[in-house]
């Protein structure tokens, strides 16, 4: 046994998530602290932030991720898919990282449990975190940032001065997503509601629409013209992929990123039928997780992106901001503190 391993302690904190229902029903405990086995690493957690799969898992809704999740209960018991945090011990085969680096990554293709003050995680999870770059801002960028690099950029195939239109945009997906798209001097216009159009708006999006107000993809112009992009970006999918054409001009691509299992299933069924009909393509993106952090890292070196963070917050307080992302209120990254 590691000597320096069996001279900590082995009691961590974390939320822990027994059964399916509302984030409200997630209790902070005192857990077993884990061990790392010999391709995984053990990091002590500084910062973790919400996603789309905590507010999913917790709740075990849709029904359709249960499939993924666990039937009956959570097969993984701590939520969780990003950190940022330092290693405090390696097993026995890491090549990749010593005690002591300070280490970040969207963790979510080899497990979850980083709204925890420890985890074990396989080393290939992880990347090294730039100096540079805050423990908070770390937490904010993997999932986010790479979701929009890739989406706009990968399938989307983003060219300089484009028309775009990024739905959900108030979150992280949103506010990574413009950024990335001023670099070449997009138009971009944003859709979401209530206290995020303001920030949006300062951010520097070039329009802001509330979808409460207005449905863009009913929007015209002075001439009774159906507003059209040459990009759509949806992190919210809620609705027939066939509505979206109107707004897409001939050519024009729509990327979803997200959004309810059978509308993603929609546009997974038609996307060839309707690109052979019209010329415009539909596409899901499947996230390659960490794939592009350096890019995203030189950009953040070079003050060319900045983390959008709402907080950070402590631990225990996970479970109400599951349910306060869930309900779309929070503003870019909601990121947890933790160490």
């Amino acid at each position: 046994m590691n000597p320096y391993i069996s001279s900590m302690s082995n009691i961590m904190k974390a939320i822990v998530c027994t059964s399916y229902g509302p984030p409200e029903t997630l209790q902070l405990k005192e857990v077993e602290k884990p061990m790392p086995k010999e391709n995984e690493v053990l990091v002590k957690i500084m910062a973790t932030a919400i996603n789309d799969y905590d507010w999913s898992m917790v709740r075990g809704k849709p029904y359709l991720y249960r499939l993924m999740f666990g039937l009956l209960k959570p097969g993984q018991a701590i939520p969780g898919m990003e950190l940022a945090g330092i290693v405090e011990a390696v097993g026995a085969d890491v090549i990749s990282f010593k005690s002591g680096d300070a280490v970040y990554g969207d963790i979510s293709a080899y497990g979850f449990g980083s709204f925890a003050e420890y985890i074990v995680i396989h080393e290939k999870a992880l990347v090294k975190k730039p100096e540079s770059m805050g423990f908070e801002e770390a937490a904010s960028i993997p999932h986010a940032a790479l979701l929009a690099r890739q989406g706009l950029c990968d399938i989307g195939n983003i060219r300089s001065k484009q028309k775009i239109l990024i739905n959900g945009a108030g979150g992280g997906v949103g506010t990574f997503g413009l950024q990335l798209a001023k670099l070449l001097e997009c138009e971009v216009t944003g859709v979401d509601t209530g206290e995020k159009l303001e920030m949006m708006k300062a951010l520097g999006f070039d329009q802001v629409i509330d979808y409460r107000k207005e449905d863009f993809t009913r929007r015209v112009t002075s001439a009774k013209n159906r507003v059209q992009y040459d990009l759509i970006l949806d992190c919210k999918t809620s609705r027939s992929p066939f509505s979206y054409l109107p707004s897409l001009k001939p050519h024009g691509m729509y990327v979803t990123v997200g959004g309810k299992p059978l509308r993603l299933l929609q546009v997974l069924v038609f996307a060839k039928l309707i690109s052979f009909f019209t010329k415009k393509k539909l596409s899901i993106l499947a996230l390659q997780p960490n794939q592009g952090l350096a890019y995203i890292n030189e950009l953040y070196a070079q003050g060319k992106i900045k983390c959008i963070i709402d907080g950070p917050y402590a631990l225990a307080e996970a479970p109400r901001l599951i349910q306060y992302f869930g309900e779309g209120k929070h503003q870019g990254k909601v990121v947890l503190k933790i160490g």
